[in-house]
């Protein structure tokens, strides 16, 4: 039975889970449970994520347990992972100096017969770390409260011939925040200019997304795979909140106007999606492997009266080489449509509706001795905003990581790394850079 794992993929995180979300699977599966514990001291220059940087030093503490049951023809597992990061300067400033984090993944593969398989996963976060907000988001931004994120995903793999099989896969994501309540946006108090628009990160990003695909495979060699494929999505925005006004008169004196009578709800960004697209698998050598899909992806904002459909490509690659034993590279690149959390109108009413991301990342492992590993890990994210005041504007994500960790045996290790974040943008006041450097150990059982 194939193994499967989940790890928590964001768009724009840290080395952790750059790691987690690119590394090739490596569990350790000697065992039914495993416990660990990490400890890191850190400082970080620009803790709020801004222009105007404030930095801190601070602690995290990441203890996890996870459980792992190979049956006959089943196979159970969950993995939880907690979270507390203190911030020095905070505390000083009379601020909450503690965030904290909570995710748990569970999963399930079951062999009905050697030809049908199923997959279940779920994963489940609520924390208020600025890196895990990423998702869905134009940046990591550090919320105002809670946040809770869930991924449901399952999936049918069935082999019909020797040369022929099918993968139906169906993912269901939620997404809410705690940061409620466009207390600036009311029909009896507009905003006077575009950049005094404030609505909440609930209002703008709260939402539920479904996705269900269909691939046809054709297994052309024993290591070559052509497949044609295709996927509905389903973008519903459950905030229930006054986002925007629809229509902006004609500036007058440098002022725009808004009808108050034709107010935005979150809502009216709803979504549905048309994505047909082809692909391959390939095993260039036993230790060099490669998947590519390609296609377009057509979108209807059937809430929008103001909108038009939108028609775009859709992409989705990545080549794996494990070059020696605990050493590999992995290169990926995707294209799709995201949320986000811009939503200025321009001088004809349109709201901005989403983004059209390109994400490049990469990264590499190698092994130095038994038991010294370095690691790097970088992701590039280009994003065009979709109607609204920035239309066909851009945003961008550079992230690096560089890791340098020692084992000292099977059970403790120490790590030492640094992470730079850049965000650049054409929306007023959002740019910022932020480096961290942390020292720690880890204790596994």
């Amino acid at each position: 039975m194939k193994k499967f794992f989940v790890s928590l993929g964001l768009a724009a995180a840290g080395t952790a889970g750059l790691h987690a979300a690119y590394a090739p699977d490596s569990p350790d599966t000697s065992k039914m449970w495993s416990l660990s514990a990490s400890l890191r001291g850190f400082y970080d220059d620009n803790i709020n994520t801004t222009q105007h940087k404030q930095g801190s030093y601070g602690f995290e503490a990441n203890p996890s347990f996870s459980l792992n049951m190979p049956l006959q023809q089943t196979e159970i597992g969950l993995r939880y992972t907690y979270g507390l990061y203190y911030y020095q300067q905070r505390e000083q400033d009379g601020e909450k100096p503690i965030d904290q984090t909570h995710q748990l993944d569970l999963w399930l593969d079951h062999a009905f017969t050697p030809r049908w398989e199923a997959r279940v996963q779920d994963t489940v976060t609520v924390g208020q770390d600025p890196e895990l907000t990423a998702s869905g988001t134009a940046t990591p931004h550090r919320t105002d409260g809670n946040y809770i994120a869930n991924t449901f995903t399952a999936s049918l793999h069935t082999d019909w011939t020797q040369e022929f099989s099918t993968a139906l896969t169906y993912q269901n994501s939620f997404y809410h925040y705690e940061n409620t309540g466009a207390t600036d946006l009311t029909p009896a108090n507009p905003p006077v200019s575009p950049e005094s628009i404030n609505p909440s990160l609930a209002g703008l990003l709260d939402r539920v997304e479904q996705s269900i695909a269909l691939d046809l495979q054709w297994h052309i060699t024993p290591t070559t795979m052509a497949l044609i494929g295709y996927q509905f999505g389903l973008v519903n925005f459950t905030g229930n909140e006054l986002v925007s006004f629809s229509q902006a008169y004609p500036y007058y004196d440098a002022y725009p106007y808004y009808d108050t009578a034709n107010p935005v709800y979150s809502s009216d960004r709803d979504n549905m999606s048309h994505t047909v697209y082809v692909g391959a698998q390939h095993e260039f050598l036993a230790n060099l492997t490669g998947s590519v899909k390609a296609g377009v992806q057509y979108t209807d904002y059937y809430n929008d009266p103001s909108s038009t459909s939108s028609l775009g490509p859709y992409a989705d690659a990545s080549l794996i080489y494990t070059y020696a034993s605990g050493s590999y590279a992995q290169l990926g690149v995707t294209q799709s449509r995201n949320a986000t959390d811009t939503i200025q109108i321009d001088s004809q009413g349109h709201i901005t509706l989403d983004q059209e991301t390109t994400v490049a990342y990469g990264s590499i492992n190698h092994a130095l001795t038994s038991k010294l590993m370095a690691s790097a890990v970088g992701h590039f994210q280009y994003s065009v905003y979709h109607d609204g005041q920035y239309n066909n504007q851009t945003a961008e994500f550079y992230n690096l990581g560089l890791d340098l960790s020692y084992a000292f045996n099977r059970n403790l290790s120490a790590d030492l790394g640094y992470n730079f974040d850049w965000y650049t943008t054409i929306v007023p006041g959002q740019d910022y850079t932020r480096n961290r450097v942390y020292l720690g150990v880890t204790a596994t059982y």
